[in-house]
């Protein structure tokens, strides 16, 4: 349908899971990808597999997201060799887990650079790249864990640097409005990536007893976040902005 045909998007942690996923779909929905990763062989891999399916897209790696000078030099640098971009797509997270009295200072600091901090960073020098085009989209991705707790995971700095996500969002979305800037929120329950598998098939039971109840009765594929993520970054949704949109299965209403 090519339903992102003329877009760039700007897709941040492309090297694998979800953002591998993103890339994919968004490049077969017309759009232009210019891609970035920490892990240049993971970039490497989705630029050949994106390329071979008769995509468009440009990676750059290595990439430091929660460096900000780094991550304001790879959406210049997209924007001078593309004339500019539609849509910015902040996937890139990376979570460390510990009990409140355990987690070092050092890991709660890291959780908060790499999954809030980030965020924050390419979208402040997106802004007047996204200003400059006339509009756009900022696509973040929180998660369920931003909205309440949970028994089988210490999560609490993950949880508030989502929440953090999730809030960022709302307020984008006002100061964006202006601009003709939509700002939106994905929201994903347990979905299964490289590095989440081992828990399907060893997590604690506390875990697999939380999965079993999923109302719709499976985990989350990364498909199933980026279907919900490109209806939100596709002009279908241009009435929309400001909105956290939960992938989970059913699960969170469960409580």
């Amino acid at each position: 349908m090519a339903r992102l045909a003329g877009k760039v998007a700007l897709i941040t942690g492309i090297g694998g899971g979800m953002g591998r996923a993103a890339a994919l779909r968004f490049a077969a929905e017309g759009a232009t990808v210019v891609g970035c990763d920490i892990v240049p062989e993971g970039a490497e891999e989705t630029v050949r597999l994106v390329r071979e399916a008769g995509g468009e897209i440009e990676s750059f790696a290595p990439v430091q997201l929660s460096d900000a000078a780094e991550a304001a030099a790879w959406v210049d640098r997209a924007a001078e060799v593309y004339g500019g971009f539609d849509i910015l797509y902040n996937n890139a997270s990376a979570p460390r887990f510990g009990p409140v009295d355990e987690l070092s200072v050092e890991d709660w600091d890291f959780v908060m650079a790499n999954e809030l901090s980030l965020v924050f960073y390419a979208t402040r020098a997106a802004w007047p790249h996204l200003k400059a085009r006339g509009g756009g989209v900022v696509l973040n991705v929180g998660s369920i864990a931003g909205t309440r707790g949970v028994e089988f995971m210490p999560q609490n700095a993950h949880g508030t640097a989502k929440a953090g996500v999730i809030n960022l969002t709302q307020q984008l979305a006002v100061e964006g409005g202006p601009h003709h800037i939509r700002a939106v929120c994905v929201s994903p329950g347990f979905t299964v990536t490289p590095s989440t598998a081992w828990l399907v098939e060893s997590g604690p039971q506390p875990f697999k007893d939380n999965i079993s109840r999923i109302p719709l009765g499976r985990v989350g594929q990364p498909d199933d976040i980026v279907n919900a993520a490109l209806f939100l970054a596709s002009d279908e949704a241009s009435w929309v902005t400001g909105v956290n949109l939960v992938v989970d299965g059913g699960g969170s209403v469960l409580g």
